[in-house]
């Protein structure tokens, strides 16, 4: 399919900012950061503005995006209108728990109550996220179980690359972030691996052959185009990258969003007395490594995808 810049912004920055309000929400929820007014502002801060900017980004792909409130009737069969109310859900405990790092507690428990809650809220979002293209049986390279997982994994992974920046900057103890995104950054590998060799491999189910069924007689083909030109179905639904392409594509995106990351990481766990100049170099090097790679790999995640449709057009396969 066209890969919309919209959607891809959409995808990556919220998944960043959601990954990121995780990672906060557990690591206040057991105490593993300090809770102070300024450090609660900037983390919570970027994370919201992160998941505002993409949920915002969103509604540039729709014709009309005044309209896109009335998505939040359909919950009881749309993935996207589940994700619009868990998105609108999820502000509540993470509005409440900046409320608490950032002014102090207005109940007692305030700021552990709002993370434990934050935390299963953003992860909600972010499977409902992932269902709008994996509920999709129209597209074989969406309709896949190992679609959510990715999303889910790569969102953490962003999320603590970000946590580990952040704590540098602040000369806060960070070891036990750069090992979590060593974590996530590892599953989302072998996930992302996985996935790729998954949609190569599988069976093309959607053949010309098994649409007409007739497949017995040999190979089928329409005798001529429907259209003398491109339409709008073919450049929205029958985009293609070619294979050579995707390959490269995909080696700099496992490059960039998981090797250096990873490698940064390891070096910050291993050379523990590193000037913390240097250690908010490389995790400054982590962040904008894997935003390239997240990048490029959500724009493959659309490039590849080819709508059943295409067989009308083209014929063949899709």
């Amino acid at each position: 399919m066209h890969p919309a810049y919209s959607v891809i912004a959409f995808t990556t920055a919220s998944g960043a900012g959601y990954g990121l309000l995780i990672a906060l929400a557990v690591a206040a929820g057991f105490n593993l950061v300090p809770r102070t007014p300024t450090f609660g502002f900037v983390g919570l801060g970027l994370a919201l503005a992160l998941i505002t900017v993409g949920l915002l980004a969103s509604t540039a792909h729709l014709g009309r995006p005044e309209r896109a409130w009335r998505a939040l009737s359909q919950w009881r069969s749309s993935w996207l209108s589940r994700e619009g109310i868990a998105a609108l859900v999820t502000y509540f405990p993470a509005g409440a728990l900046g409320l608490g790092w950032v002014f102090g507690e207005a109940v007692p428990g305030q700021i552990v109550t709002a993370a434990w809650l934050s935390a299963p809220c953003a992860l909600a979002t972010i499977w409902c996220t992932a269902m709008i293209y994996g509920s999709l049986p129209t597209i074989r390279a969406w309709n896949q179980p190992l679609v959510a997982p990715v999303y889910l994994m790569l969102a953490l992974a962003t999320g603590s690359v970000l946590l580990t920046f952040l704590l540098t900057v602040f000369g806060y103890e960070a070891r036990w972030a750069a090992a979590a995104s060593l974590l996530a950054l590892t599953g989302g590998w072998i996930l992302k691996s996985r996935y790729w060799f998954v949609i190569d491999t599988a069976r093309k189910t959607y053949t010309a052959e098994a649409a007409t069924g007739l497949g017995r007689f040999g190979a089928v083909r329409p005798l001529d185009p429907p259209h003398t030109q491109p339409n709008f179905v073919m450049r929205e639904m029958g985009y293609q990258v070619a294979r050579r392409h995707a390959e490269k594509l995909r080696r700099l995106s496992a490059m960039t969003l998981f090797a250096v990351p990873i490698a940064v990481g390891i070096l910050l766990l291993l050379l523990l007395n590193l000037p913390n100049f240097i250690q908010v170099a490389l995790a400054a090097l982590a962040v904008l490594s894997a935003a390239v790679g997240v990048l490029i790999e959500r724009w493959l995640f659309f490039a590849e995808a080819e709508h059943v449709v295409v067989l009308y057009y083209r014929g063949g396969t899709a």
